[in-house]
């Protein structure tokens, strides 16, 4: 019976790390390699799993058991992000300042994003309006659906 361990009960030793530092980010030592990749901004599972693949690293193993080694090759990994994965999934490919394919994730992506909203809005376009007023940007209805603040409804009146 001493064999059905949870997932949550992990073999810790002296070098285990409870927090593991990437990318100016905090990430939880005790998460299973694959999904801790994934508290990344800008990195979903798909490229996580393509990062572990290239390291070496057992997917299901906690990232807190992660050699300090292998967390500088995986730095290595981030940084070269573009050459790693596949074109078709970079998530700004042609870029409209630089022209190149780059794939952007943590606080470089948080920025880029609110650059582009406020180009939009500079400029005028009909997204930059739509997000200067707060509504919807994609095409998605505003009459009978998202809204916000005061409830809307039919009110009856009493005799």
């Amino acid at each position: 019976m001493a064999d059905n361990k949870k997932p949550t009960d992990i073999e810790k030793d002296d070098d285990f790390k409870y927090i593991l530092r990437l990318s100016g980010n905090d990430i939880d030592g005790e998460k299973p390699a694959f999904v801790a990749l994934t508290d990344l901004n800008g990195i979903g599972i798909r490229i996580s799993e393509i990062l572990i693949e290239r390291l070496g690293y057992p997917r299901d193993k906690a990232i807190g058991h992660m050699s300090d080694e292998d967390v500088e090759k995986l730095e290595d990994l981030l940084e070269s992000l573009e050459e790693t994965i596949p074109q078709w999934l970079l998530n700004r490919r042609k870029d409209w300042e630089s022209g190149e394919d780059l794939h952007l994730f943590g606080i470089e992506l948080e920025q880029t994003n609110k650059d582009d909203i406020n180009r939009m809005r500079m400029t005028r376009c009909y997204k930059g309006v739509r997000h200067d007023t707060g509504q919807k940007v994609r095409g998605q209805r505003t009459r009978s659906n998202g809204r916000k603040g005061l409830t809307l409804g039919v009110s009856k009146k009493r005799g």
